[in-house]
């Protein structure tokens, strides 16, 4: 069924501690990782210092790995899925930027609201 939900664009939750093996290399001394979702080729990795956005390939080995602190993330929104949209998208405005990231989630995904919920929880401090 994960890898249903992921094509589905859905969100599952990571383990911290697979998080936390995985990306021991970059985190920096005293920064632990938080909470960790994975869609299909993305994932978002909230830490106690920053977010991490991941994007992998689906064929090859290359990853993306977008370290963003907290206090550069100017807003996010995040647009529900209506009747006829099958999808629900999260965008996150960075200072200085003027385009915003923005991520899907499959409809039914409820982890965009605890993607949502986090990010506020770190930039509404």
């Amino acid at each position: 069924m994960g890898l249903f939900n992921a094509i589905l664009g859905n969100a599952s939750e990571v383990t911290i501690e697979s998080a936390s093996k995985e990306f021991e290399p970059i985190l920096i001394e005293g920064e632990v990782i938080e909470k960790a979702f994975k869609l299909l080729k993305d994932m978002f990795v909230f830490t106690n210092k920053r977010l991490i956005l991941v994007e992998k390939q689906l064929v090859g080995s290359k990853v993306d790995y977008l370290s963003i602190p907290y206090q550069n993330i100017k807003k996010f929104s995040k647009e529900s899925a209506g009747i006829l949209d099958m999808d629900a998208d999260l965008k996150i405005w960075l200072n200085n930027e003027p385009n915003p990231i923005t991520k899907q989630f499959g409809k039914g995904s409820n982890n965009i609201n605890e993607v949502y919920r986090i990010l506020s929880q770190h930039t509404l401090k």
